[in-house]
């Protein structure tokens, strides 16, 4: 059972439109704080955006994500899971970023994570876009390469945009490759789609081992079989979990920088990650809410019930040791 002092405020208690919003409502306890070290599933926000190519917006994301977390409530309508009775879970606040240069950010966001890992804690991030995901990686993998479950419909393995620029959140998969942060013999992704530059990613992707399964396998095969071959292929090890909000199709997630159509419903969307029990999870992100582009505020909502999905399944494995 978890400490009291890291459960959530109550609708009961609170009225969800009051108090000042947390990650589910959960209580504050950024690095210093004399219960950090009590944490167990910490929960973090990284506002930045400065790796987007097209339409920006994802640094306002975390903020949003809070907001709409107040309507996360304590079980999980399906399994029963009570995560925040199971774990300590806390909102370790906002990496701060340098909107004005992307390596002193990447530098910014790994110090911080690396905090957290040192103090034990599972990381699960609202971001932000999928650069994010690199310095990410590279305070959870420092002892050694990592599996990835990948839920987008881009691979982000592209190796530069604009004859060189090597950094943006089109690439932080090939980096983390490069880097070894990831075993690509490890790594699947899911949900591939849309129009198409050229073949490189595809190629490296091939070339390293990664295993692609496009929307059309998915849509083809169901969520059940996909998500079989995904636990097969990370199988027993440490295992980090990327998921792009624009892995949903648009229709239910239209706040997004670079939405693709042909995408899953809202409720396979939630059904992939309850698919992950079992996986080793080291930490997790839910990346590229958009705000400007979500004025009904549904792609926020459909973000933090995902991550909810993430924390009972951190949760579940926090408690089985």
């Amino acid at each position: 059972m978890s400490d009291v002092f890291f459960h959530p405020v109550s609708g009961f208690d609170l009225p969800r439109f009051a108090g000042i919003p947390t990650f589910m409502r959960l209580p504050h306890v950024p690095p210093g704080h004399e219960r950090f070290g009590d944490v167990q599933v910490g929960l973090i926000g990284v506002p930045w955006d400065s790796g987007t190519t097209n339409r920006p917006g994802p640094r306002h994301g975390p903020r949003q994500l809070r907001d709409a977390s107040t309507m996360i409530r304590a079980e999980h309508p399906v399994s029963g899971v009570r995560p925040f009775e199971t774990v300590n879970c806390a909102d370790l606040g906002d990496v701060g970023p340098n909107p004005a240069d992307i390596q002193d950010s990447m530098q910014r966001i790994t110090a911080f994570y690396r905090e957290v890992v040192a103090a034990g804690i599972v990381p699960l991030t609202g971001g932000g876009d999928h650069l994010s995901s690199l310095p990410i990686l590279r305070a959870v993998a420092a002892s050694g390469p990592v599996g990835m479950v990948h839920f987008d419909s881009h691979t982000d393995l592209y190796h530069s945009y604009f004859d060189g620029t090597m950094y943006t959140h089109g690439t932080p998969f090939r980096r983390a490759v490069e880097e070894e942060l990831l075993d690509p013999a490890r790594v699947v992704q899911i949900g591939i789609r849309g129009t198409m530059y050229d073949h490189e990613d595809m190629d490296f992707a091939q070339s390293v081992g990664i295993r692609i399964i496009t929307i059309d396998e998915f849509h083809a095969r169901g969520v059940a079989d996909v998500m079989a071959e995904a636990r097969e292929i990370v199988g027993k090890g440490d295992t980090y979990v990327s998921y792009d909000i624009d892995f949903v199709d648009p229709t239910f997630a239209p706040g997004t920088g670079t939405p693709e159509v042909g995408g899953p419903n809202s409720y396979q969307a939630l059904q992939v990650v309850r698919e992950l029990a079992g996986v080793k999870i080291v930490g997790a992100d839910l990346v590229e809410v958009s705000p400007p582009f979500d004025p009904s505020g549904g792609t926020a909502f459909l973000g933090v019930s995902i991550m909810f999905e993430m924390l009972c399944q951190m949760a579940a494995q926090v408690q089985g040791g």
